[in-house]
Order: C-alpha cells, then structure tokens, then sequence
C-alpha cells in the first residue's frame, strides 16, 4: 500500500480502493466537517424583509372617525367582508380615490400612499393598514409531510422550524437526512436531523417566498450488510445522523461468533462509481470494546456496504476480489429495481 492510502497492483485493487481505518482522529474530524457543512451559511445570513403587497393580498384600511370609509358594508360584518381586494394588476378600489396602485408596496408605503390621496377630502386624516388575506407569497411543500398545502408568507417571519411544524414531517416514510430547499434556482440539502439537534438552528432560518421544501421518501435509503454476521440483510434508515456502524450491526444480528474476523469490519463507500472516483473502504477492528465506541460514533451512508469477513481471511488481494464486486452488485441491484418500480 502506498503512502496516500492507495493499494498498488493488480486491476482489481489498483486505484479502486482507498483503505481508511476508522479511528478517534478520523470521527473528529468527520464531526467538526459534518458541523460546518450543515447548514449553508447563505441560509443562516438571509433575513426576512418588510412584507411586500401582492395581488390577491386584502387589506384592511382603517381611517379614524370616518367609519363609512373604513367599514362601507357595515360594522357589523366580519372584518374580511370590509377588506379591500388587490386585484391582479397590483390595484385597489377606494372610495372617492378609485383605483390605487399598491402592489410591491410595504405597508407603511400603502398608508402613506393612501393617506396623502384622502386628505384631498378628510381633513388631517389618520389611517391605519393591515393584512386580513395573505394570498400573494407562499412556500410550497411536497414529498413525505402530512400537509402540503402552501404556506402563506405573512409579515410576521416564517421560520424553517414553524413550516416544519405545521406541515408535519411523516417521520416512517421520509428520508430525514435530505431535506430540500429550492430558492432562487438553486437547492440546498439539510438533515433534519442536524437542524433538530437542540441548538435550535431550523428556527434560525427564515423562508423567502418562492422557497420550495421537498422532503423526499425513504424508500431508496439503505444500508446493506454482507458477509459473516448473522442476518445479511438491508437496513433501511430516516437520516444519516441516526444510524451508526454499531447499530447496523446489531440489526444484523452482530457478527457471527464462530465465522467471522473481528478485524475485518468494512464499510465500503463509492462503489457504484468506480470509473470516476476510488471507493473509500473504511476498516473496524472490532475485537474489544473499545472498538465498537468508535463504531457507535461512525455514521453510514445511504448505499454503503458493510461487510464482515470471515476468520482466516488476511490477504488484501483476496478480500478486493470477493468484496467489491459484490458491493457493486447489491447497490446496482438496488438502483436496479427502484427503478423498475417508480
């Protein structure tokens, strides 16, 4: 093996496969990566601006003391019923002023804009405007919630955290560790639970309108585990923040008492694209305890193969030919019938 990780030789071994042994320098650092990376500070730094009218927006126009301005369809109606409707032309309708362009206007815009047109009839008027139909901004959401339905963009700030909340993320079916926010043509990628990890960061981040959450299933997320443990089996798992090497293993039924290496714990990462990039094989000598902490803080990946060897297995050059081939098998196989089946 070379000095950069790299095994040297024949086919089979060369420049496919780069060896990494799992220890407490490579966890710490794979934190301190997964920490900076999760959440893109372009997210983080956007705050909301003033809320904007928009068509389809109603407002509510009050001018003090003149209640046949403020309430024409009577005071006893609901508030809606008085409410003004911003037609699709960015206009509104207003007694004695008619048509008044108030669409990209904030609200204290909209006020002074109306103020100054009514003074030409009501002596020192005060008006008051408010949103009682928020119709013209909305987020949208698709994928694994319980409601979809858009989420208006009012002028108190929408939060990450409060869409969340009310959209009601269905925690058996989504893929929690990719969450999608598109905005501005551009889409950023955010584990849940990352975001829900009791710092509080989803209530950092506000939502533009426009912004498009897609929250994708789980049904393509596995890991599958291979070779001397007892139940070879696919895991299938909500986030990559919840799922440690240690628990897949334990699905697994743990490795086999009388077959397997504790030595030879492999986690292989990238085989599917092997004539582009190297796959990264990570190792886990699993025969003390101290071993299997590290394992409980290494974290797997959607398509990673753990594969466990068997006792007596020590040349590297018989543990490429046997492994990676079948690596490449399971997760082809598995791209394989997803798409059969959607």
């Amino acid at each position: 093996m070379s000095g950069d990780g790299l095994v040297r030789g024949t086919p089979t071994d060369s420049s496919q496969i780069q060896l990494v042994t799992i220890t407490p320098q490579l966890l710490a650092g794979d934190h301190a990566a997964t920490l900076s990376a999760a959440v893109p500070q372009a997210l983080l730094s956007y705050k909301p601006e003033p809320y904007r009218v928009g068509p389809g927006d109603t407002l509510y126009i009050t001018v003090w003391d003149h209640p046949e301005l403020t309430a024409p369809a009577g005071s006893q109606q609901q508030t809606a019923a008085n409410g003004r409707m911003v037609r699709s032309d960015g206009t509104l309708f207003y007694p004695y002023l008619g048509s008044v362009k108030v669409a990209g206007m904030t609200l204290e815009q909209v006020r002074q804009e109306i103020s100054a047109k009514i003074a030409k009839y009501v002596e020192r008027p005060q008006v008051d405007v408010g949103v009682v139909g928020y119709n013209s901004q909305h987020v949208t959401l698709q994928g694994a919630f319980m409601k979809t339905d858009p989420q208006p963009i009012t002028t108190a700030p929408l939060t990450l955290g409060q869409a969340l909340g009310t959209a009601t993320v269905n925690a058996d079916q989504a893929n929690m560790s990719d969450l999608i926010l598109s905005r501005d043509g551009q889409d950023y990628h955010l584990d849940l639970a990352s975001l829900n990890n009791g710092q509080g960061i989803a209530q950092d981040i506000y939502l533009k309108p426009g912004d498009r959450l897609l929250l994708p299933y789980n049904d393509t997320q596995e890991v599958y585990v291979m070779g001397e443990v007892t139940r070879p089996m696919a895991v299938t798992f909500r986030s990559v923040a919840d799922l440690s090497l240690t628990q897949v293993l334990g699905r697994a039924g743990g490795l086999n008492p009388i077959t397997s290496s504790g030595k030879e714990v492999y986690v292989i990462r990238g085989a599917k694209n092997l004539e582009n990039t190297p796959a990264k094989v990570f190792q886990l000598d699993a025969r003390s305890p101290s071993a299997f902490a590290l394992g409980d803080e290494f974290r797997v990946k959607p398509g990673d193969v753990v594969f466990v060897g068997a006792a007596g297995i020590t040349r590297w050059n018989r543990f490429v030919s046997q492994l990676l081939p079948a690596a490449t098998l399971v997760t082809s196989a598995a791209t394989a019938n997803y798409s059969a089946t959607h």
